[in-house]
């Protein structure tokens, strides 16, 4: 990128086609180049506009503003559906939450990307078929594949959320890269959203009962309801609209809890050893275990995607190796735990579900880790750190379509 925009100085129209191909990367370049290219009225109207930051707080087009709110009031109606149809809320729930809404996110980012028809079509049959397949999925309480399904569907589905998000163009890292960043600006945006919408509904609660109504089951019912189902989609629509929003929060957030999380995790290591807990013999606890590790993974994929390297420097990159390397650890003694498990009792769906995850994160730290060795001594950039990273959503999104939709057929939906 950075070559071929030195290239394209005196070419407005090949600038914005770098531009409009990957924002964040461009932006990302341009800055770093723009000491030495400064002077020209084009580099200049350029550095205005990838920095200009107004005070306001801008609401886009009212078409987009009124998509945002049909969408959202939609994912609500989603949501109601046991109500409505007299469906036993933990059954639908289980097997449907990730249609409350990821498909309207997805309709969402296809009518900002302008996905072409054929585009169009393979992503709603999937959603279509995805509805379909779980629902039809027969029923049982001790079927651990039924349980493996439900738990995937929502990470395959995310992937596919990605491949739209990115305009078709999944095979580009920074694209990709985008999309990891968008997530995390979604996590703060959408976490101030709940805790702005858990005060307003407290306070109006609150204020009906000093005059004796209660509104308590009412509000719960259709306003907290509605209000859940349209933060990730009200979310998105704050973040793309106004970047300005988290784009200062987020990366503040990663650099504050990169050294925290890292202190925390060699502490916990430490104490496992105290304790004489284990997860080779503790089924609860290698649960607990893989999630901390899934938690910690995304944390270290969320400070390298956010914090740009200029503003992380060499203490916060070997932070962040430091992390990755503790992660890492973490990984291998679950790893040998499934592992141990395996051999003792043999092979279930969860032991081999919990398996393949944990072999392709472990890959996937372990070149992580490389390349940000690299990045301490220079030898690398940040952004090879980054295309580490994202270069392996592909393998994420397999496994989970692996084991959403053949685990019940290979084990015979035990």
């Amino acid at each position: 990128m950075e070559q071929a925009i030195l290239e394209n100085l005196k070419n407005p129209l090949e600038l914005e086609k770098l531009y409009r191909g990957s924002k964040s990367t461009f932006k990302r370049e341009f800055n770093k180049l723009y000491p030495t290219i400064k002077g020209s009225e084009l580099v200049e109207g350029w550095n205005q506009r990838l920095n200009y930051e107004g005070s306001e707080i801008s609401w886009g087009a009212k078409n987009e503003l009124l998509l945002v709110v049909v969408l959202s009031l939609m994912a609500g109606l989603i949501a109601k559906i046991p109500a409505f149809l007299g469906v036993q809320e933990d059954l639908f729930y289980q097997r449907n939450i990730s249609f409350i809404a990821l498909p309207f996110l997805a309709s969402y980012f296809i009518w900002k990307q302008r996905l072409v028809a054929k585009q169009l079509v393979a992503v709603g049959f999937l959603f279509i078929s995805s509805v379909l397949y779980v629902n039809m999925l027969p029923h049982s309480y001790t079927s651990d594949t039924l349980v493996l399904a439900c738990i995937h569907l929502p990470l395959f589905l995310w992937t596919v959320l990605g491949y739209v998000f990115t305009g078709g163009a999944y095979n580009s890292l920074s694209k990709r890269l985008d999309f990891i960043k968008y997530n995390g600006d979604l996590l703060v945006m959408s976490a101030v959203t709940a805790i702005a919408g858990g005060l307003f509904v407290g306070i109006s609660i609150g204020l009906f009962g000093l005059i004796g109504l209660n509104i308590e089951q009412l509000y719960f019912k259709y306003v907290v309801v509605f209000g859940a189902a349209a933060i990730p989609i009200v979310g998105t629509y704050l973040v793309r609209v106004n970047p300005q929003l988290v784009g200062k929060v987020s990366p503040v957030i990663a650099k504050v809890f990169t050294p925290l999380v890292l202190v925390t995790l060699v502490i916990y290591l430490v104490a496992i050893l105290g304790t004489g807990k284990n997860p080779y013999t503790d089924r609860d606890f290698l649960i607990v275990f893989n999630l901390l590790l899934v938690g910690v993974m995304a944390i270290v994929f969320f400070s390298v995607a956010e914090t740009s390297s200029d503003a992380r420097g060499k203490l916060g990159t070997l932070m962040l190796f430091a992390l990755t390397v503790a992660t890492a650890i973490v990984n291998c003694i679950a790893l040998s735990a499934i592992l141990f498990r395996i051999s003792e009792w043999g092979i279930t769906p969860n032991r081999l579900a919990v398996l393949g995850s944990n072999l392709i994160m472990l890959v996937n730290l372990g070149v992580v880790s490389y390349k940000l060795y690299q990045a301490t001594t220079r030898r690398v950039e940040m952004e090879a750190v980054e295309g580490a990273i994202v270069a392996f959503l592909p393998y994420y999104s397999l496994w989970t379509f692996i084991v959403a939709f053949a685990f019940p057929a290979i084990f015979q939906f035990k």
